[in-house]
């Protein structure tokens, strides 16, 4: 194949053409179209990766990667989170024990689920609960509520709160709930409303007194892995047959990462529509160019070039328009991510979203796939065309035209 040629010819065809300007500019539409579904396409998978992740951290801070639950009463003992953390040393571990309260302070009465903890341990595993420490120490009976419970209770400081518990105690010839006063000691913000208005933690000391529970029996035992998906695995051979099971933050919220999923798959194959669109415009450049060219095209047929040279011109022009297209709407989309996360573009309620910053996160999975994806239907685009180009009647031409 005569690759000179075939160049000097893509070089004349991408000049831009005074007497047909519409090829010219239906080229220029396509790379514009082309470049702008590549920038819209790396900002919006760069955006739901990062809205993705942003959910995921804060559910692993309240749900933790790997939690260990009873399937027998008093299965999880002292002994166990001992062999556990012999047995597997780079796992951090934090028993726990639980119950349905109500918390009420003057008129104020709100439903909620409290957690006895070690500080210590829990402190390792619980950025959110760590942070609402702040250097205290708490004593037995001290209490750590979500921002939303403070707010409704105006608590401060030191104050004491009421709890009742869903265990009840005998009294004369009725059953009364158990109750007990805790003093408030601090909050925590995880920028989940769900949490923040429900969830509380207090000591494991405490709970385990109001409650009357064994010292050595917990409810649970919260794990920080990273990498739960795999340990989750050598955790269950580990405790197969000792009456408890575990499981991960992704079944504990599957739905809601099955959906976002979804959603993100999607919002891929219709962003990747806008690049097909686009590619059309190739297409029809293409198909003047070789409508325009029928008497050149016959030229060089009947000149002796081969129909490989001329289908090589056609495809290459196609390629040039397409991935120039493609390497444009890639730089736009790296600068349109820095433009947002730099100047804060597009600012979110931190209230609602815990957040005030758009999350931006493009994965290099998703960054490949929209480059394969976009290649693929420029060569699509570009091979009718060129396969168009080698089907002209010479004869025919050279006679008419």
């Amino acid at each position: 194949m005569n690759t000179k040629l075939v160049n000097f010819i893509v070089k004349k065809y991408l000049k831009f053409d005074k007497t047909n300007p519409f090829i010219s500019i239906s080229a220029i539409l396509a790379f514009i179209g082309v470049a702008i579904g590549v920038m819209v396409l790396i900002i919006s998978m760069a955006i739901m990766n990062g809205t993705a992740k942003e959910f995921e951290k804060k559910l692993f801070t309240m749900n933790y990667p790997l939690s260990i639950y009873p399937l027998h009463k008093n299965s999880i003992n002292k002994n166990l989170v001992l062999r556990l953390k012999k047995e597997f040393p780079k796992l951090m571990f934090s028993p726990f024990v639980s119950s349905q309260v109500i918390m009420q302070y003057n008129d104020n009465m709100n439903g909620g689920i409290i957690f006895g903890v070690d500080p210590k341990q829990e402190a390792k595993i619980n950025s959110v609960y760590k942070k609402a420490l702040k250097n205290l120490t708490p004593n037995k009976y001290d209490i750590i509520v979500g921002v939303d419970i403070k707010n409704k209770f105006f608590l401060s400081k030191q104050d004491k709160v009421t709890l009742y518990f869903t265990s009840l105690n005998p009294s004369g010839f009725s059953m009364m709930p158990k109750m007990k006063r805790f003093t408030f000691i601090s909050d925590f913000k995880s920028g989940l409303s769900a949490y923040d208005k429900s969830h509380m933690y207090t000591t494991i000391e405490a709970l385990q007194t109001v409650l009357q529970k064994d010292k050595n029996i917990y409810d649970g035992i919260h794990i920080y892995s990273n990498n739960a998906f795999e340990d989750i695995k050598v955790l269950k051979t580990f405790l197969k047959n000792k009456s408890v099971g575990v499981i991960g933050w992704w079944e504990q919220n599957g739905n809601f990462f099955a959906a976002m999923q979804m959603e993100k798959k999607a919002l891929f194959i219709v962003l990747m529509l806008i690049i097909l669109v686009a590619s059309l415009n190739i297409i029809s450049s293409l198909l003047m160019t070789v409508m325009s060219r029928r008497k050149e095209i016959a030229l060089l047929l009947s000149m002796g070039a081969s129909q490989k040279e001329i289908k090589s011109i056609f495809l290459k022009l196609g390629i040039i328009i397409g991935v120039s297209g493609i390497i444009t709407g890639v730089f736009l989309g790296f600068f349109g991510m820095w433009l947002i996360d730099t100047f804060n573009l597009i600012s979110l309620p931190e209230d609602v979203y815990g957040i005030s910053k758009l999350p931006l996160d493009l994965s290099q999975i998703d960054f490949i796939s929209i480059l394969i994806g976009s290649v693929f239907i420029v060569l699509l685009s570009s091979y009718y065309p060129a396969k168009k180009a080698t089907s002209i009647d010479v004869i025919d031409v050279l006679r008419n035209e």
